[in-house]
């Protein structure tokens, strides 16, 4: 579901959906979901246990950060100020996206692991629905951005932030 609320975002915050910028999110997003079971299936409880404490935090500093850039840039009153379109959907900004939506499926890995599930079938059926989802995120999110254009900006750069937010609350309360 992160992926599919920051694929909403990156909807809105370009200019004209095409193909590519439909596919490359679900790209990414499925294969960080994909990904990170196995990472953690394979790394175990070990690694699980070196790294629970931090990643929550390193979730909400990424999306902290381009959220904040995302909402600053909706304020510029020049026209042709801000994020070009493109740059929404370049190679660093999607792997960070992507990572710091996957982080917790590291964890997921490692419960796999325990209950002796064939985590090759269960990442990719992970990875398929994430990778349709966040196609999905991005259309509806171009739908509503070419409408309401910089205040839709705003509000998915306030998604990304909010995001975060609740990677804190769900890793420090739940």
């Amino acid at each position: 579901m992160d992926a599919f609320a920051v694929s909403i975002t990156l909807g809105l915050s370009t200019r004209k959906l095409r193909p590519m910028r439909i596919i490359f999110p679900g790209v990414y997003f499925g294969f960080f979901q994909f990904l990170m079971p196995i990472i953690g299936y394979f790394a175990g409880v070990y690694f699980a246990n070196k790294i629970e404490y931090l990643d929550h935090w390193i979730a909400f500093g990424l999306l902290g950060v381009i959220g904040g850039n995302m909402i600053k840039d909706s304020f510029s009153k020049e026209p042709g100020k801000g994020e070009a379109d493109g740059d929404s959907f370049g190679f660093i900004r999607m792997l960070v996206l992507a990572v710091a939506t996957s982080i917790d499926a590291l964890a997921v890995g490692v419960t796999f692991a325990f209950f002796k599930v064939n985590i090759y079938t269960a990442a990719s059926i992970i990875g398929v629905i994430t990778c349709f989802i966040a196609m999905g995120g991005v259309i509806i999110g171009g739908i509503f951005g070419m409408k309401f254009k910089s205040m839709a900006e705003c509000m998915g750069g306030t998604v990304l932030v909010i995001i975060g937010i609740k990677i804190v609350i769900e890793h420090m309360f739940f």
